[in-house]
């Protein structure tokens, strides 16, 4: 072998230790990506599944919200009912004389 072809074999060599390495850096990169890619997969499944759970809760809400009687609709029925009584007695009060 000369030695033209001896440097031509070794930048050879060289080049493809350069490309092996390149390769498994490559590999390790890939790697580290799909895991990322994996563990946002479960984090979007995770968030999706809290939404859920969520929008549940908003719909119950809404639901007891449509039920619920306040104390100022409580106070209210209070004086129309006082009042409702106060024209009965007068009415009955008219009857009796």
């Amino acid at each position: 072998m000369t030695t033209e072809e001896e440097k031509t074999l070794h930048q050879f060599e060289a080049r493809v230790r350069q490309l092996l390495m390149r390769y498994k850096s490559v590999v390790q990169e890939n790697s580290l990506l799909k895991a990322k890619v994996e563990e946002q997969k479960n984090q979007i499944s995770d968030l999706e599944q809290n939404i859920a759970v969520l929008e549940q809760r908003y719909s119950t809400l809404k639901m007891a919200k449509m039920f619920e009687v306040t104390s100022a609709d409580t106070e209210m029925a209070q004086k129309r009912i006082a009042k409702l009584i106060r024209e009965v007695d007068k009415c009955i009060a008219m009857l009796n004389v």
